[in-house]
């Protein structure tokens, strides 16, 4: 019984943010659940192209679609959402896409005093208006494929205020607009799932810091402020991620959950 709680066996995931660090943990998750995907994301890159190949080749039986768009641009989502809309049997989505700038763009890693409006606003439309939009897209499908499950991607910093000092001695800052925007993905998913109950589940999960060859001093610092004394990797989420997207998550929504190793404890 146990074991078919969490099968995903005949359900297609929506994963945005597919190929980033996490967004792949995301995928092999829910294809080793048995979960037909379609990934989303801007980039098509060489290494990219090599993993979507070895997740066709590992899971021949299951359906992977890739589609790329950049979020923040208008014509690309438009042919995504129609692209989406053609699948009729979409009963997961997994909002993961977040803003990241180019190397050496200004105004977003920065003090405060130099954070500008414009990435502001590309926070914005990447990290909560696409949520908007492509649930908009698709809440149709999701009600007709109940029970069906949403899942946002947020951070601590949409519960938490940053502690400023971990960052001190590195180039790493805390911008304003990430935070910002999380917290609304947090609101946002409370929002959705009194709105779309009781077809559809809408929670959220909220990680601590995942360890990305950051300043060693950052780690240090970072690590201290730590219950487990760590900071988190990506397979700390795939628990947590196959509890939400399955039937074992079957009486729970409106909920942000909180992956952070006892940082906020």
């Amino acid at each position: 019984m146990i074991l078919s709680l969490f099968s995903l066996k005949k359900k297609t995931a929506v994963v945005t943010g597919a190929l980033g660090h996490l967004g792949k943990k995301i995928c092999l998750t829910l294809s080793e659940l048995g979960a037909n995907i379609i990934l989303i994301d801007k980039k098509k890159t060489k290494e990219n192209q090599i993993f979507i190949s070895n997740l066709k080749s590992k899971y021949k039986n299951q359906k992977i679609q890739v589609f790329y768009a950049d979020f923040l641009k208008e014509n690309q989502k438009k042919k995504l959402f129609l692209n989406l809309k053609k699948n009729k049997d979409i009963s997961i989505l997994i909002n993961n896409a977040a803003f990241v700038p180019n190397k050496g763009t200004r105004g977003y890693i920065e003090p405060f005093s130099k954070q500008s409006v414009k990435m502001w606003e590309n926070a914005f439309d990447v990290n909560l208006k696409s949520v908007f939009q492509i649930t908009q897209c698709i809440e149709n499908i999701l009600k007709k494929n109940a029970p069906s499950s949403i899942i946002n991607i947020s951070s601590i910093y949409g519960t938490y205020a940053p502690d400023l000092t971990i960052y001190k001695g590195t180039k790493m800052h805390n911008p304003a607009s990430y935070a910002a925007t999380k917290a609304g993905m947090i609101n946002f998913t409370k929002w959705l799932s009194k709105v779309l109950s009781p077809k559809v589940r809408v929670n959220c999960i909220s990680p601590g810091g995942i360890f990305r060859n950051q300043p060693k001093k950052f780690v240090k610092a970072y690590t201290k402020k730590t219950a487990l004394n760590r900071m988190a990797k990506e397979d700390d989420f795939v628990g947590i991620i196959a509890l939400l997207s399955s039937d074992a998550s079957s009486y729970i929504t409106g909920q942000n959950i909180i992956v952070d190793g006892g940082w906020g404890a």
